[in-house]
């Protein structure tokens, strides 16, 4: 019998004819080079050729360089070392290809819901604040607080509403199955806001369906968490909307409008320290484009007399104090100040993170809208008999067409708020501020309608600074998007590979 040693590195592996005897020989072989054997016992000759003398590097250099089909016997054993780093390097050229076009969808999906959630804000907007005026100087019932009270409050049917449109869309699943998974993601999803943790967002993308894979695992719960944002977050944004009742008979309207909308760059400040947000010319001149327009909506037809006579009196003809205009000023500046601070505290501390899928963002903005609805049920009724018993505002149950269109503008308003909120989520506090600047032109364009009062040329080219200012940001916003995620979408491609 020959030895194998006798057609080492001569006669090629491949011509070799395959035996029990010569696989044993070949074992003897690799221990002979001083090395173990990979290759069990049942295992034939490679099918590759010897092309040199074998050495410790031989398997390695053929494996990686020459391309084989396995054979039916090699399934029992493992795969050669080398083997793995071809795969790597195939691997490694395919995900920039795939991350592109996955990062440019999913920027688009999300641009998508954005717009959508723009527009059904805008409508909602624009006819809550009509009904809201009409209420209040038309039908007298002037309730500054009761009507912030009960138009937060009602963001508590935001999550019920949502959780509606979701079991209609899958009614095939057993109403205990649905629950436990709804919970299971809205809970993935708060671990996923608290930790800040965008990988285990995209683990949570695929295991919170129904396999309960990532942050799931952990045993952390987020309540306690959600339960200090709440507080905080909704505190922030009921001084600064306080603020614009309680300014709304202290100063003009013009003052009001201008300074309030200012918000759009406090949000913009405060997005640099806490969102670590990087300063852009692009945004910045965007902003200031905004601001100007809104100034030039409040203050460009200063010279008519029918302007000047609003700008220094109140509706009933009396003449504004000018302490009492200072001071009303001051308190719509400080809630400018706070509404930016509020949008940029959602964002950073009640939102998931960039990365996270849109329909996922969509959920957690309107479950977090209604947390904000229940705290404002639970605890801000208490000023609501103190008002009443110091007679700074008597409290009073609407009736007839009063409470009717009062009910109307509650549910624009908890439209707008929840598509306001998901706005947020989906792009940035900026954007969002400047989106609902909008408001100010369309309000104007309404009032030309349905109203009859004439559109001034302020009025359109200060809208017109507006739109562009928006625009600017839009563009801006979606390239920031396009980037942001097809870096998450390399970053986790390459830990794939390795």
């Amino acid at each position: 019998m020959l030895r194998s040693g006798d057609a080492r590195s001569v006669d090629p592996l491949l011509n070799k004819s395959p035996s029990h005897d010569d696989d044993n020989n070949d074992d003897d072989n690799d221990n002979e080079r001083g090395r173990l054997s990979y290759r069990s016992s049942s295992r034939h000759s490679s099918p590759l050729p010897s092309t040199s003398t074998v050495s410790p590097h031989t398997r390695t250099t053929t494996t990686t360089t020459t391309p084989f089909t396995l054979n039916h016997h090699h399934r029992d054993r493992p795969m050669p070392p080398p083997r793995r780093a071809t795969t790597s390097g195939l691997r490694s050229r395919s995900p920039t290809v795939l991350s592109s076009a996955a990062a440019h969808l999913e920027a688009r999906r999300k641009y998508t819901y954005a717009a959508f959630f723009l527009v059904v804000s805008l409508v909602s907007f624009t006819m809550q604040t009509e009904l809201a005026s009409y209420i209040q100087h038309d039908l007298g019932w002037d309730k500054a607080y009761c009507m912030l009270y009960l138009t937060h409050g009602s963001w508590i049917f935001l999550w019920p509403l949502q959780l509606l449109v979701l079991r209609l869309r899958r009614r095939e699943q057993s109403w205990a199955r649905f629950w436990e998974s709804h919970v299971k993601s809205v809970r993935g999803l708060a671990l996923v806001v608290e930790t800040r943790d965008a990988r285990a967002a995209s683990r949570l993308s695929t295991g919170c369906g129904g396999g309960g894979a990532g942050l799931l695992e952990y045993g952390h719960s987020p309540w306690p968490y959600l339960a200090r944002t709440t507080v905080f977050v909704t505190m922030a944004l009921t001084v600064a909307g306080l603020s614009w009742y309680l300014a709304v008979s202290m100063t003009t309207p013009s003052d009001l409008t201008a300074i309030y909308n200012c918000s759009a760059f406090f949000a913009y400040a405060f997005s640099v320290p806490l969102l670590k947000e990087r300063l852009r010319a692009d945004k910045m001149l965007a902003v200031a484009v905004a601001i100007v327009g809104v100034l030039v909506v409040a203050y460009g037809d200063g010279g008519e007399s029918s302007s000047s006579s609003s700008s220094a009196t109140e509706d009933n003809g009396d003449t504004l104090d000018p302490a009492t205009r200072l001071a009303g000023n001051l308190i719509i500046g400080a809630g400018s100040v706070l509404y930016g601070l509020y949008e940029v505290l959602y964002k950073r501390f009640a939102c998931p993170p960039d990365g996270t899928d849109a329909a996922k963002g969509v959920i957690f903005a309107n479950t977090f809208g209604s947390l904000i609805g229940a705290f404002t049920l639970l605890v801000l009724w208490i000023p609501l008999p103190v008002l009443h018993v110091l007679g700074w505002e008597t409290f009073e149950i609407p009736t007839g067409q009063t409470a009717w269109l009062l009910f109307i503008s509650i549910v624009m308003n908890m439209m707008f708020s929840g598509s306001f909120l998901v706005l947020i989520s989906l792009t940035s506090p900026v954007l969002s501020s400047v989106a609902a600047l909008l408001t100010i032109f369309i309000v104007a364009i309404v009032d030309w309608l349905f109203n009859g009062t004439p559109l001034s040329a302020a009025a359109v080219f200060g809208g017109i600074l507006i739109i562009g200012a928006f625009g600017v940001l839009s563009w801006s916003t979606w390239r920031e998007m396009n980037e942001e995620e097809r870096r998450k979408q390399v970053d986790l491609s390459g830990d794939e590979d390795d």
